[in-house]
């Protein structure tokens, strides 16, 4: 009888500590909206109702949550530890890729040549998967592949980068290197990938067809779901004593370690959680959207990456998921309307963002509401 108490105020305390009232409360209504109000205005909704959500917009918002949790990956290496990838693309595609793969062997006899091998193999006269497709077939294996391959990748090269205490600008310059080389490797015909093509034309997961409304509002779910754990485990992580060490490496990494710390493993460790969650956003990504090709490591999206973070704020969770939403709202918009432009747009945002709100909109936010309270 005497631990219940105990275990009460450690409950308490870990709560308070995430978040105080209006933070859960924030957290709260948001995960009402997505997981009840949206599905409600898709499914229950007439078509012609004002209050009517598309399935189009269901996968649009799929795809941003996707992005959203990439932009958690990115802000916690780069806001909170002070390391800047321009790579993160290249951990987003290859979990895009591990679900592929599965997807590609769920088609089935349902491809143009009605054949075990996926079209791409058949039409390259391959006669047999290779060693790496074996038990892609199996999801629970796929889902493994999903963390495994990244988090794998993440870890030997963090290895060696971070003994060599290579930081800074050079370290942004070689995870860019290392995306590109990825991207051309995988554009690549004989590696088995679909070469510039990649994976499309899925047909089921799971044995349930991919292109229904059920199944594109579960993904849709799943990816609110996996989006709101990220957002706490983040917010755990940072608010602990791992997290005030991760800070303090980024502020004085030289006085870390005359404090007896070794930056090196807590670098490792949360540049390898953000790439294994990067794919994880990636094997979400790849099914809403139904195609994955070698152009997801293309440097520049992986610079686009670090601009969601720098336009929401930088250092803050919440600021980089409002500012992947921002930032790919904006390219859904202009791409249609400006095509042309989009990439001036993108650029001109970065340089104002960079000289007129350094902290991101939600500093632009704090100060804002700083000001009203004290007026």
């Amino acid at each position: 009888m005497p631990d219940l108490p105990k275990t009460r105020v450690m409950e308490k305390s870990l709560f308070s500590r995430l978040y105080g009232p209006r933070g859960w409360i924030a957290v709260a209504v948001l995960a009402f909206i997505a997981l009840v109000v949206f599905p409600l205005c898709n499914i229950a909704a007439p078509a012609g109702s004002f209050f009517h959500i598309s399935d189009y917009a269901v996968s649009l918002v799929g795809k941003f949550m996707c992005y959203a949790i990439v932009a958690l990956a990115m802000d916690l290496i780069w806001g909170y530890t002070g390391i800047l990838s321009l790579g993160h693309g290249v951990f987003f595609a290859l979990g895009g890729y591990a679900m592929g793969m599965y997807l590609m062997r769920s088609i089935g006899h349902d491809g143009v040549y009605k054949s075990d091998l996926p079209d791409f193999m058949v039409f390259l006269d391959w006669k047999a998967y290779p060693w790496y497709w074996k038990f892609t077939d199996n999801f629970w294996y796929a889902c493994l592949l999903v963390m495994l391959v990244p988090g794998a990748l993440a870890f030997i090269f963090g290895f060696f980068a971070f003994r060599s205490r290579i930081k800074g600008v050079y370290f942004s310059i070689i995870t860019q290197a290392m995306t590109f080389a990825f991207m051309l490797l995988f554009f690549r015909n004989d590696t088995g990938f679909g070469g510039n093509n990649g994976f499309t034309d899925f047909k089921r997961i799971l044995g349930v067809p991919i292109a229904t409304s059920s199944m594109r509002m579960t993904l849709f779910l799943l990816s609110a779901v996996v989006l709101i754990l990220m957002l706490l485990m983040a917010r755990y992580l940072i608010t602990s004593k791992l997290g005030r060490v991760l800070t303090a490496i980024r502020d004085a990494e030289s006085r870390v370690m005359f404090t007896g710390y070794n930056p090196v493993n807590y670098k490792l460790f949360i540049w390898t959680l953000s790439a294994v969650m990067c794919g994880i956003a990636g094997a979400l990504y790849v099914p809403q959207v139904g195609i994955i090709n070698p152009s997801e490591m293309s440097p520049a999206n992986s610079i686009e990456i670090a601009i969601w973070v720098a336009v929401g704020g930088r250092g803050s969770l919440v600021g980089a998921i409002l500012g992947a939403g921002i930032v790919n709202f904006a390219k859904s918009w202009f791409t249609v309307a400006f095509p042309e432009y989009w990439l001036f747009f993108l650029g001109a945002l970065f340089i104002v963002v960079t000289l007129f709100l350094p902290t991101g909109v939600v500093g632009w936010f704090s100060r804002f509401a700083k000001k009203e309270v004290k007026a």
